[in-house]
């Protein structure tokens, strides 16, 4: 089974969708993804001092721990929110804005169907890389 975490590679989209503005997760996260071999991250693959600080911010870590991590650090807001058992609505329903003034608000998707943003996500190239590699 795989994670939810691991679906959600296009980084770049959630980061227009969320209205995060955190651009400098999205290079942590290529970093990280780049140096991944046989499920853990061989940190001699990563230069960027910025990423190894991120990831000597964990005690202990793991792959699927740094990819939950930064998933978060993108869907911080209770209407994009991928916690516990229900996504939030703005995954699956026409929504953009978060009712409660002291969360996030979301960003300006170009796509604001619900539908269609989960098509997006599942026909980029990197659930193509996932399908393709679980085919074999």
């Amino acid at each position: 089974m795989i994670c939810f975490e691991y679906l959600i590679l296009s980084f770049d989209k959630l980061v227009a969708w969320t209205g995060t503005g955190k651009t400098d997760k999205l290079k942590i996260y290529e970093d990280v993804l780049a140096a991944v071999e046989d499920h853990r991250i061989n940190l001699s693959k990563i230069d960027d001092e910025k990423t190894l600080r991120y990831l000597s911010s964990f005690k202990r870590y793991s792959t699927e721990r740094v990819m939950k991590s930064l998933v978060g650090e993108f869907t911080q807001n209770e209407k994009w929110s991928v916690k516990g058992l229900l996504m939030g609505e703005c995954w699956y329903k026409n929504c953009c804005v978060s009712e409660h003034q002291n969360s996030l608000r979301c960003g300006k998707p170009e796509i604001k169907d619900g539908s269609e943003k989960m098509r997006v996500l599942m026909q980029s190239k990197e659930i193509e890389k996932i399908l393709i590699t679980i085919a074999r």
